[in-house]
């Protein structure tokens, strides 16, 4: 399996074997997402699951997302 960079490459172990490190997961999921070929539905939706699940709130939220 190939990975565009060593953070997705992180990402992708992390959840395989991050084991209690779930919310840091979502944080790096948080910086790397992109819109893509997504509507922007879409692409809320999966921002807003990733947040609940991350330690982000306030300001930090608003920046990921921009």
């Amino acid at each position: 399996m190939e990975f565009g960079s060593a953070g997705k490459f992180l990402l992708e172990l992390k959840k395989e074997f991050g084991g209690g490190e779930e919310e840091l997961v979502k944080v790096v999921e948080l910086k790397r997402m992109e819109q893509e070929g997504k509507t922007i539905e879409e692409y809320v939706q999966k921002f807003k699951r990733a947040a609940r699940e991350s330690s982000y709130k306030g300001r930090l939220l608003v920046k990921e997302f921009k």
